[in-house]
């Protein structure tokens, strides 16, 4: 899935630990990635969980795609910080599923995002 994501490829972002249901995604955040407010930009912020969150729920053999997300913004992240997202599936229902991914800073958390998946039934066709 990773090689076809030109998204999350072209900002860096790299998926450093899959499982069933869990998946952490890893970006440093760049000077394209900084606001008007010497901040990162909280849509990148967003990408990097949703990116986590797709690897997470896309773990169990069909095309999962998102059905929302809200995201919690705690504290801004800088240029050079590197940041970790930790996606962990909460639910996972026939069709529907819930999964937390927080964004983190070291030991700090930056924010937290809660998405909701749905599985549209086709296999995930790896290769």
């Amino acid at each position: 899935m990773y090689a076809a994501d030109r998204a999350s490829q072209s900002l860096g972002i790299v998926i450093s630990d899959i499982s069933p249901g869990r998946a952490t995604a890893r970006m440093t955040v760049t000077e394209t990635m900084v606001n008007g407010h010497d901040l990162c930009h909280g849509g990148l912020v967003f990408t990097l969980a949703d990116t986590a969150f797709a690897f997470a729920c896309n773990t169990h053999g069909s095309v999962t795609v998102a059905a929302g997300a809200d995201v919690v913004f705690v504290v801004p992240a800088r240029l050079g910080d590197e940041l970790v997202a930790t996606a962990v599936e909460r639910q996972r229902g026939r069709r529907t599923g819930l999964c937390d991914v927080t964004v983190r800073r070291g030991a700090e958390v930056v924010a937290e995002f809660r998405g909701r998946s749905h599985d549209t039934g086709r296999p995930l066709e790896l290769g």
